[in-house]
């Protein structure tokens, strides 16, 4: 990432006993270089491989030698909503001498992973391609298998195309590079021996236009897909294709929102296939370029803190900034050791901000007590270490205990702990300049394990591509080495802006531009997936109506489901749904909430839940700070009444967050945020 030269810096490296083997799935030449712990294929390297993952348009699960493919169908109730797998499509060799076989991954990229079904067959599975695309490499006989019944088979007059109609509605549509031959029972289309491409899509509609759409682009495929960075805020997607004539993708509806108006695509308006995430929608040409609204990174509050509020601010500081000694930090976890480092660190720029340097010489000793443990290894019975296996950072305790630190050691949330520890690094350099050039070497390897930009293959990097962020869905995933049976997944997307915008700030304190436009960039982006996918307004149409009725903000997003539950807490306890994607309350905390009306809505359905006994101080503080968007005197009499406090917040943040909100507003009831126009 960081293009100045310094000298680099590894975690000392320990062996896990809990993480699983690589080398089962990834093919040799992949094993010298990091591998992804978050990708959209994770469940293909995971556990048997046979667990599905959800590659748009379809569900794609490969087992005993053999690639099914399910156009999924959708289940929806208030709680939950999730696309049902089913074999509507298996390919296989029906000669294939080593049936029980695994699958190999031969190659992987932003966009797409290729995976081989050895000797013969190999699948390239490019995200948002309406075809599964097959390479048959040596003269095989193929199995076209199907849970349901095949109704009708029609081939053209050439024999490169053959119409399937299937008993449950669908009709599938199977292409060739060569004339094939082909014969069918009731469930199972055998060939005589092939070798060459095998396209298969799907007819999302019984329309004519919608087959001949199909029949015009089957002749070229992608074999690979990756993202770029060029310009500041852009991010270009390029495929390599093969074969002839104009490439047809998909694209979800965050694509079609941030496509540039400039690029050289085609918008299909009218072909469209299903899916959770909403339509996807054709789209003819070799590469995008999306581009996001530009995101001012800042230190301090975006419209400037009152100044009738600083002193109850400054009596609120001072308070806080002496409990920093009285209150010992007893967690040895590094998700709660690195919230309450970035506490302090809240309470420096606050001081700043509002001129209150008094107080600064006491939260500098303390975020150098904290954190340099962390970054010298001193810190006993924790610490961070590097694992070679995967190539990544774990813990100590995460290496030994696969529930140890929620799943660090496995890669989950690497994002999260790590962001937090970020931001206390980026303040303790900006108020200590020494001690920032001193640890520099650290706090890049601490960044570089979920930023790294290079891939492994093409650098001496000891990290992998951008470990949490899904460049296709343009937002990132926490679950890491976990098998689940509906993908990876998501809670915090709060937390994960915070990673981003975190990186950003440290990029600004090193001078590193290059750093700062990246983590911007993926700042925005996290955001805007965030507004589209998380934040579930009153008139949306994304869900389904029975969900979206019941739910202002997701609870966990999984590439295959969307839940209300909670990993910590049931669905009905919505004071913490609104928290986990609100924490920590940052400046760009206004840019995520910048819909004035959504959140209005969001804390109208939260606050009926503030009244079930037990409720946590601590979540009614992100309420009531979400509150005060748009009833500012309202939240404030409300945050005096607490009585505790979030343990990554504070009454001074509280503080700082009410007497620095603005009544600027559009008639969309949205804010003018950066002051140069209303998004």
């Amino acid at each position: 990432m960081n293009r100045h030269t310094f000298r680099p810096f590894t975690f000392p490296e320990t062996h896990s006993t809990v993480l699983p083997d690589p080398s089962s799935f990834f093919s040799p030449n992949l094993l010298s270089s990091p591998l992804p712990t978050n990708s959209f294929f994770q469940n293909f390297v995971l556990k048997n491989g046979d667990q599905p993952e959800y590659i748009h348009p379809y569900l794609i699960k490969s087992s005993l030698s053999s690639l099914s493919v399910s156009y999924p169908s959708l289940f929806s109730n208030p709680s939950f909503t999730y696309q049902i797998f089913s074999s509507d499509i298996t390919i296989s060799g029906s000669n294939n001498p080593n049936p029980n076989q695994t699958h190999v991954i031969s190659s992987f990229n932003d966009l797409s992973v290729t995976l081989d079904l050895k000797p013969s067959l190999r699948f390239f599975l490019v995200r948002g391609s309406p075809y599964i695309t097959c390479q048959v490499l040596q003269n095989l006989k193929l199995s076209i298998s199907t849970i349901h019944a095949i109704l009708n088979f029609v081939p053209n007059l050439a024999k490169t195309k053959f119409k399937i109609s299937l008993n449950n509605g669908q009709t599938w549509i199977l292409y060739s590079s060569s004339p094939i031959n082909l014969t069918r029972d009731v469930s199972k289309i055998l060939s005589d021996e092939f070798c060459g491409i095998i396209r298969i899509a799907i007819l999302p509609n019984s329309d004519s236009r919608f087959e001949s759409v199909l029949d015009r682009f089957s002749t070229c495929y992608p074999v690979s897909g990756h993202a770029v960075f060029t310009e500041p805020f852009c991010v270009e997607y390029k495929w390599e294709k093969k074969g002839w004539g104009d490439l047809l993708m998909l694209a979800n509806p965050l694509h079609i929102r941030l496509l540039d108006d400039d690029c050289d695509v085609k918008v299909l308006d009218d072909f469209k296939y299903n899916s959770i995430d909403g339509e996807l929608v054709g789209v003819v040409g070799d590469s995008w370029v999306l581009e996001t609204d530009p995101v001012s990174i800042t230190w301090h509050s975006i419209k400037g803190v009152r100044l009738e509020a600083y002193p109850q601010i400054i009596d609120a500081l001072v308070q806080d900034v002496n409990d920093l000694d009285s209150n010992a930090i007893e967690t040895t976890s590094s998700y709660f050791f690195g919230k309450l480092v970035a506490r302090a660190a809240r309470l420096a720029l606050i001081a700043e901000e509002i001129g209150y340097l008094d107080v600064i010489p006491k939260i500098k000793r303390y975020l150098k007590d904290t954190i340099e443990p962390w970054l010298d290894g001193t810190f006993g019975s924790n610490g961070f270490l590097y694992d070679k296996s995967w190539g990544g950072i774990i813990t100590k305790q995460g290496s030994n205990d696969s529930g140890g630190d929620f799943g660090f050691g496995v890669y989950n949330d690497h994002h999260f702990h790590i962001g937090y520890f970020l931001y206390g690094i980026a303040v303790l350099a900006k108020i200590d300049s020494f001690w920032g050039r001193k640890y520099r070497p650290q706090a890049y390897s601490l960044m570089a394990d979920f930023m790294t930009l290079s891939r492994g293959g093409h650098s001496n990097s000891k990290y992998p591509r951008l470990r949490c962020f899904d460049l296709w869905k343009l937002h990132s995933w926490a679950s890491g080495l976990t098998e689940f049976a509906d993908g990876r997944n998501q809670e915090s997307t709060s937390e994960a802006v915070n990673a981003y915008y975190s990186a950003a700030l440290m990029g600004l304190v090193y001078g590193d531009t290059h750093l700062v436009a990246v983590a911007s960039l993926l700042t925005s982006m996290e955001i805007h997936a965030s507004q589209t996918w998380w934040h579930v307004k009153e008139d949306d149409t994304l869900y389904a109506a029975d969900f979206t009725r019941e739910n202002r903000v997701m609870g966990v997003l999984w590439a295959n489901k969307r839940d209300s539950g909670l990993w910590f807490a049931p669905a009905e306890w919505k004071e913490c749904r609104l928290g986990i994607n609100v924490l920590p309350l940052l400046p760009i905390t206004e840019v995520l909430f910048s819909d004035v009306e959504y959140v209005r809505q969001l804390v109208n359905w939260t606050l009926p839940a503030l009244g079930r006994e037990g409720v946590g101080e601590g979540w009614k503080g992100f309420v009531y700070a979400l509150e005060g968007i748009y009833e500012n005197e309202i939240a404030l009499e409300k945050i005096r009444t607490l009585t505790a406090y979030d343990d990554g917040n504070t009454l001074t943040n509280l503080l700082w967050w009410i007497f620095s909100r603005d009544d600027c507003e559009d008639g969309n009831g949205k804010h003018c945020w950066f002051g140069h126009y209303c998004h």
